[in-house]
């Protein structure tokens, strides 16, 4: 069973992703569920400092579970739906979240996962981390809300790189152009994540909070973005490509795209 896993030790308190037969890929219950627990936590005043991270060691999150698009997001409607709501409500609680938070990350940290650590403030990584947006083989485009948690970390030439060539980058080359904070060996990420949440913690929670709020604020995008351009941004349900990429990946086989 996928599950949103909380647990507290005094004032830190650690959220997992936990669908191991899947890599922890997201369900739609499970982007909602993270939207709830994190607005949730971010309202509790004892609490100091957040870690997130996958259940077990075998993965952070390989993204989104593409076997439930067929059902929720298979159209240009249910698209806009499941990034703009769905995904975006979780990105938000993380992003918006009054406490400090550290993504703990090994093995796999892709798509929705990669968002999902680029919107915590401190990124620690074991070696085995490997991170990256690969849909360009599937023939969809990554949304506004998303990309911009991606330019907001690594910058606008890295972000071109992540979603130009849809590789996996290893946990160096991550750290080498600004997308983890730092990587330690595995065996000691977890308490290299738990040292920066207990040293976040051991500091004024207030001043904390409010860095939070003064780097948010100076990041802001400050144009809006028109209903067209948001429209536009789920054009590929329209394509030929994206029905290619999507029964390639079910079916595990190589997409022959048609640019159409």
């Amino acid at each position: 069973m996928s599950s949103i896993d909380i647990t507290r030790d005094g004032v830190i308190a650690t959220v997992a992703i936990n669908n191991p037969a899947k890599l922890n890929a997201l369900t739609v219950a499970m982007w909602q569920e993270l939207a709830r627990v994190f607005c949730a936590l971010s309202a509790e005043d004892d609490l100091r400092c957040i870690v997130l991270r996958g259940a077990g060691d075998a993965a952070f999150a390989a993204g989104a579970d593409i076997a439930e698009f067929a059902e929720v997001r298979n159209d240009f409607a249910q698209g806009k739906v499941y990034h703009l709501e769905t995904v975006a409500n979780a990105l938000n609680a993380v992003a918006e979240c009054r406490h400090p938070t550290v993504a703990m990350i090994k093995g796999p940290c892709a798509g929705g996962g990669l968002e999902l650590a680029c919107c915590c403030d401190l990124r620690i990584a074991g070696t085995s981390a490997r991170l990256g947006v690969p849909i360009n083989r599937l023939g969809f485009a990554i949304a506004y809300g998303e990309l911009a948690g991606l330019i907001a970390v690594a910058g606008r030439a890295v972000a071109a790189e992540i979603l130009l060539e849809g590789r996996m980058w290893p946990a160096d080359e991550a750290f080498a152009k600004g997308l983890l904070t730092r990587v330690v060996a595995d065996d000691k990420a977890v308490d290299e994540a738990y040292a920066a949440a207990r040293r976040i913690a051991d500091g004024a929670p207030l001043v904390a909070r409010w860095h939070k709020q003064f780097i948010r604020r100076l990041a802001l995008q400050t144009t809006p973005l028109t209903e067209a351009e948001l429209n536009a941004n789920f054009d590929y349900f329209k394509t030929d490509d994206y029905r290619i990429g999507y029964d390639a990946f079910i079916n595990k086989t190589k997409p022959e795209f048609k640019g159409r």
